[in-house]
């Protein structure tokens, strides 16, 4: 699952998102299926109407120990708390706001929270994910294009 990697160290901080480094410029969009670098989730970046979104298409650990479907069972809505992690819509709303660079907000299935976020491909190959609290608690991780 997402899991650890989304963890805070400090409990009102648990965010992920896409970012380059800065003066960092990619020849394309970010749409196609990406990998986190850690193996954990695979998301698939694609155009929902004139933005971008984000949704999974793959975990590293599916299921629990119990061998079921990863759940958003951590959803403030009791009624989603039943959907698989797998088909969610992760990363919304991300409007290009310049060269390679997206903002929008990502939801945390592992705390059930919603995050300002932004997205920045280093190269055709490489996205950055950046997610914050309050923009001043931030998680960035790297995504490599698979697909």
């Amino acid at each position: 699952m997402i899991g650890v990697m989304w963890r805070p160290a400090v409990a009102a901080w648990a965010a992920a998102g896409l970012m380059a480094l800065p003066g960092a410029a990619a020849a394309s969009e970010p749409t196609g299926v990406w990998r986190m670098e850690n193996g954990r989730v695979t998301v698939q970046v694609a155009h929902c109407g004139p933005n971008l979104c984000g949704t999974v298409v793959g975990l590293k650990k599916p299921r629990d120990d119990k061998g079921r479907p990863r759940l958003d069972k951590e959803n403030p809505n009791p009624a989603l708390r039943q959907r698989p992690v797998i088909g969610l819509t992760i990363l919304s709303n991300m409007k290009p706001q310049g060269n390679s660079y997206w903002t929008g907000t990502i939801y945390n299935p592992d705390d059930g929270n919603t995050y300002s976020s932004n997205m920045t491909l280093q190269n055709d190959n490489t996205m950055r994910v950046k997610g914050c609290v309050a923009s001043v608690f931030c998680r960035s991780m790297k995504f490599v294009r698979i697909e």
